[in-house]
């Protein structure tokens, strides 16, 4: 209902924060806002947070982009991950943690403004270095929403295609190589909980659509950050308009 979203559509951008903010008050949870100003409008990050009962200082941030690309409702990139993020929110809202878990949802992690100092997340990971807050893991929900049987759903770009399968009905988790031993972690404990297929990938940083989100912006900072997507990240040229 709310469509395209970013600094060109604000008015429907604060729409979406706004949903995203009464989403998570009505959780229980006390919403706190970072914002900053793009072009003479503002734009906002939202935090929940659990605090730790026995480490709160080592902080977990569980983050999705809510702004979409341009021409796009967004549907899968990234209503979907920000989807799941409202819904781990819920399910912790009410529930002790040894360390301090934070929902996050970023703005502007699109184009014209990814990768640049405005990017939501780019802003938020800044301010959390700047801190001397210690983010044991950055947790980045982008694009879960494609499901597919079908042999031959999943066309991925060379080298990838070589790593994963060609039927599109699993979630993956991929960081670079430096994060490798966090990847193993989240697929071992993830299979054990969860009856649905997955896949890890601890790659080079340098191969296309690896650091294509939000995740990248905790690196630049030093924090360990890992991807969950349905790969459809990997899937460009075609991926905003088959994706979407």
């Amino acid at each position: 209902q709310i469509g395209e979203r970013n600094v060109f559509c604000h008015d429907k951008l604060v729409m979406a924060a706004d949903y995203i903010r009464t989403t998570l008050a009505g959780a229980g949870y006390e919403v706190k806002r970072q914002t900053y100003e793009v072009g003479g409008k503002i734009c906002e990050n939202i935090e929940a947070e659990v605090r730790g009962s026995r480490r709160p200082d080592e902080i977990i941030v569980i983050g999705a982009h809510y702004d979409s690309v341009q021409g796009s409702p967004g549907a899968n990139d990234n209503a979907s991950g920000v989807a799941a993020m409202l819904a781990l929110a819920r399910t912790f809202a009410k529930t002790q943690s040894a360390r301090t878990l934070r929902f996050v949802a970023f703005t502007n992690e699109e184009p014209p403004l990814f990768q640049t100092s405005y990017m939501g997340s780019r802003v938020y990971a800044h301010r959390s270095r700047e801190r001397g807050e210690t983010v044991a893991l950055m947790l980045r929900l982008e694009t879960i929403g494609y499901y597919s049987d079908e042999p031959g759903s999943q066309h991925l770009l060379f080298p990838l295609n070589l790593i994963y399968p060609s039927t599109g009905n699993f979630i993956a988790f991929v960081s670079n190589v430096e994060n490798g031993f966090l990847v193993r972690q989240l697929v071992g404990s993830f299979r054990r909980q969860a009856q649905f297929p997955s896949e890890g990938g601890a790659l080079w940083g340098l191969i296309p659509g690896i650091g294509w989100s939000d995740h990248w912006a905790f690196w630049k900072e030093g924090f360990p950050a890992v991807m969950v997507t349905d790969t459809a990240l990997f899937r460009y040229p075609a991926y905003h308009s088959n994706a979407d």
